[in-house]
């Protein structure tokens, strides 16, 4: 973490990297008699050196106020968050483009029995503050004045790499009780560590979350997965209690025995795998995919249902095919999109599939068919399995690397031969009607099926071989 004078100085380069925007925006407001500040996450970045070009302020202007000095400002404004007193804009300056959102001084309550906050207006930069979630959010900087409003102790926390509440934390997730998984998410995200009290609190309060929105609850879930680091931030939620609300498939495997490495539990393997697949996804060139990152933490939820014990061996068969329906339920009632859900649940299906190939050599039709049932999650389904290999012993690992680097070589080699990756039998569905003087039916999907099941298990075929192919399939089957 930087010092407070390493923190002081980052924050004077940023703002007079800003200054071109933020100086004629300052002078736009305090000449219509407003207060405006740079705050929040914008001057916590700013300290950190790292401020980007989206720009967060607050202002006592109320928002039909804000609009009307945006629109003098820039003509590109938004209203969407007006409800909430933030208007939007858009900037450009010296071949920058800064988004920038204005929001009027908030004091928003939850009550008891809502999911929404209660958007009310405050009147003073001191009341807006204590309203945020954290310290290192809670500092702002008067555009006008330049003067550092830090009234809670943020800069100390930022220096310590301290997660703290400005007010208390009991009220302050009686505000807003999603604050609970933005603590996690800002620990993941900044490597800091979460204060005693505000553990206690998450601890006592968890049952709080319920009166969050799901869609709520899923963001800030997201947020958190697509850190570089979600472990630290997914065991507080763990720890807390506050996961047994959210995602109570998580906190159960903490329950159960890894059969594949008896010295840690089958959550611990979870989180392993977690941050193994983000760093095949960095090796491999892609960017943070939450896909990948709900199937490598969720890949073996189904292990709890499934647990037996046969003599000395514990063994979960089926959590495969039980995990894929566990993480759709389960990333549904989340809200997440139907192509994440689908995405999820297939690469938890498939995840065993390759044990087999560590086992034996694979023929060429089985390797087909392992990338047709894959389809287009093949990448994702190549880093959850490697990501899946977390034993210690060395030997064993080294030849589960092996095996698969040698599958996935073997998938290219028929891929350049035969165009692997897009599957499909030797005649389409137009030319089985036209052959067998058929109508669409069940009939025809019949012999699709038929013609892909030889493609994958015998490779390519000349077309009138094909035709010949399906005749016999069809005089074969009228016979019976």
């Amino acid at each position: 973490m930087p010092s407070l004078t390493a923190a002081q100085t980052n924050a004077m380069q940023e703002l007079l990297r800003i200054a071109p925007v933020i100086d004629d925006l300052g002078r736009l407001f305090r000449r219509a008699g407003h207060d405006l500040f740079l705050v929040g996450g914008s001057v916590r970045d700013a300290l950190l050196g790292q401020l980007g070009h989206d720009l967060d302020f607050t202002t006592s202007a109320m928002p039909d106020q804000t609009h009307a000095l945006l629109k003098e400002f820039t003509p590109s404004t938004w209203d969407i968050g007006r409800d909430f007193g933030t208007i939007g804009a858009m900037k450009r300056a010296d071949g920058n483009e800064w988004q920038i959102e204005v929001t009027t001084f908030r004091a928003d309550i939850y009550r008891s029995e809502s999911r929404k906050p209660e958007v009310n207006f405050g009147d003073t930069i001191d009341g807006d503050l204590v309203r945020r979630d954290f310290t290192v959010n809670a500092m702002a900087i008067n555009v006008a004045t330049r003067e550092f409003v830090d009234p809670y102790g943020g800069l100390d926390d930022l220096a310590d790499g301290v997660i703290r509440t400005p007010g208390t934390p009991e009220a302050s997730f009686s505000d807003d009780p999603l604050r609970m998984m933005r603590a996690a998410r800002f620990a993941s995200r900044l490597g800091f560590t979460v204060a005693p009290e505000v553990v206690a609190a998450m601890k006592d309060m968890a049952d709080r979350i319920q009166i969050v929105s799901a869609e709520r609850i899923q963001a800030e879930l997201t947020g958190l997965l697509l850190t570089d680091q979600p472990r630290e931030g997914i065991d507080l939620l763990v720890r807390t209690g506050v996961a047994d609300i959210i995602l109570p498939e998580l906190p159960a495997l903490r329950l159960e025995v890894d059969e594949h490495a008896h010295h840690k539990d089958v959550y611990e393997h979870s989180l392993t795998v977690l941050e193994q697949a983000i760093e095949l996804e960095k090796d491999r060139g892609h960017q943070p995919d939450i896909v990948n990152r709900l199937a490598a933490l969720l890949h073996d939820i189904g292990k709890p249902p499934t647990r037996r014990f046969e003599g000395s061996k514990v063994t979960f068969h089926h959590h495969d095919v039980v995990g894929a329906k566990m993480a759709t339920k389960r990333l549904k009632a989340l809200t997440y999109p139907t192509a994440v859900v689908k995405a999820v649940a297939k690469l938890i299906d498939l995840h065993l599939r390759f044990h087999g190939y560590a086992d034996g050599e694979w023929s060429d039709s089985a390797v087909r068919r392992y990338v047709r049932d894959a389809g287009d999650e093949l990448e994702r389904l190549h880093i959850l399995t490697r990501a899946d290999c977390t034993t210690r012993n060395q030997r064993k690992a080294t030849k589960l690397r092996r095996a698969y680097e040698e599958l996935e070589w073997r998938i290219d080699e028929l891929a350049a031969q035969e165009e692997i990756k897009a599957l499909r039998p030797h005649l389409d569905g137009t030319q089985i009607m036209e052959i067998l003087g058929l109508g669409p039916g069940r009939e025809v999907g019949e012999a699709y099926r038929f013609l892909l099941e030889h493609r994958t298990e015998h490779g390519p075929m000349e077309h009138d071989a094909a035709v010949e192919l399906l005749k016999s399939w069809w005089a074969e089957r009228r016979s019976d």
